[in-house]
């Protein structure tokens, strides 16, 4: 029975593992805290895992677990544990598109050079690097997922407003791109089907977009009037929060499509978030 060890049990590992597991695998992963599962573990970055039998029997793995001190924590602590896992057959890393830079809203795709110019970039980047040599050394095929804006039921543009949260930043040429955790899922799944070691994958709707025009749309949908526009400088954002703003890129995934045969189930924002809305009507 295949085997399925997620390191980072949030939001995409979870549906992931869900998903898996109604098609009849044997999952389980790990939190930093709160352990609430006979098949769930502690590792909290500084310390190698649990020895479970568990992961002894994985046979794919997947860390969405973000770098911290330009490191790999899942590398950094459990290396020798990977190593020694016999039957692995895939490995899957979540990483961001941050890797990519700004490109002053110009599209960037899987052949283009990373040039990161954040922090957060700069550790994703390196994050990749260390899951692709680990694949190298020890010949499993790792796949580098880098991830658009992820939302989805429960982490939409519909929770930031009824926190009263949204902000409508005027940066019209600021552009983002996004992904609906669905299509992730799926993705991951076809990966799954047709590994290929060292793959770079983008995953990203057909439509990027400002923020302006998700908070636009999320206030029509609910018959509401959008806050006013305000500037970044006005906005309360933190400085790191502000530092999202300080790239643009519009990012293309035509290699999932061909390569992976995906066809999106949301390749817009206004379908993902129609879909969103509809279900929290409970149509």
């Amino acid at each position: 029975m295949p085997m399925m060890f997620c390191f980072g049990l949030g939001y995409c590992a979870t549906r992931l593992n869900a998903a898996l597991a109604e098609d009849g695998w044997e999952v389980a992963g790990t939190k930093r805290s709160k352990i609430d599962s006979a098949n769930v573990f502690l590792f909290d970055g500084y310390d190698p895992v649990e020895q479970t039998s568990a992961l002894k029997r994985t046979t794919h793995l997947l860390s969405s677990v973000p770098p911290s001190g330009g490191k790999d924590p899942v590398l950094q602590c459990n290396l020798s544990e990977l190593r020694a896992l016999g039957d692995l057959e895939w490995v899957g890393y979540l990483s961001a598109t941050s890797v990519y830079g700004d490109t002053s809203g110009e599209w960037v795709d899987e052949s283009c050079s990373p040039n990161p110019g954040t922090k957060r970039g700069i550790d994703r980047l390196s994050a990749e690097h260390e899951w692709l040599d680990f694949g190298a050394r020890s010949g499993v095929p790792v796949q580098i997922f880098r991830l658009s804006g992820i939302y989805g039921p429960r982490r939409s543009v519909f929770d930031r407003i009824n926190a009263g949260l949204a902000k409508r930043i005027y940066a019209p040429t600021t552009y983002f791109s996004r992904i609906h955790v669905d299509d992730i899922i799926q993705v991951i799944l076809a990966s799954i089907s047709s590994p290929r070691a060292g793959a770079l994958y983008n995953l990203a709707d057909d439509e990027p977009a400002t923020s302006s025009e998700i908070i636009e749309y999320g206030y029509a949908l609910m018959g509401r009037s959008p806050p006013p526009a305000i500037t970044l400088a006005d906005s309360g954002l933190s400085e790191i929060a502000k530092t999202f703003y300080t790239e643009s890129r519009r990012v293309k995934n035509e290699r999932i499509k061909r390569e992976l045969g995906i066809k999106l189930r949301f390749p817009n924002y206004r379908l993902g978030l129609d879909a969103i809305f509809n279900e929290i009507l409970g149509h």
